[in-house]
């Protein structure tokens, strides 16, 4: 007889010299890096529609989570302030 999974499981799992967390919990699982926040979330209810779409984009996220700083895409200084256009009469 099988244990029925009623809550979130996490355990550490090292990929390619880096350490991760998956988490295992009755709506999917979640694998993101250590330390971190957000990570790459898949449904069971996704998983068992074997949807080619799915298996597809599944593999093109992880392959973001493998690459180490990536870029946010802001190109000021400070990714805090938003960028503002100057004032009236100043160059």
């Amino acid at each position: 007889m099988t244990t029925p999974l009623e809550k979130t499981l996490k355990r550490e799992l090292p990929i390619q010299g880096r350490r991760y967390v998956v988490a295992i919990s009755p709506d999917g699982l979640k694998l993101t890096l250590k330390g971190k926040r957000i990570g790459k979330e898949l449904r069971w209810a996704d998983l068992v529609n074997g949807d080619a779409a799915l298996a597809v984009a599944l593999n093109a996220s992880l392959g973001a989570l493998e690459t180490p700083g990536k870029s946010t895409g802001t190109t000021h200084k400070n990714p805090r302030r938003p960028r503002t256009s100057p004032r009236p009469g100043r160059k």
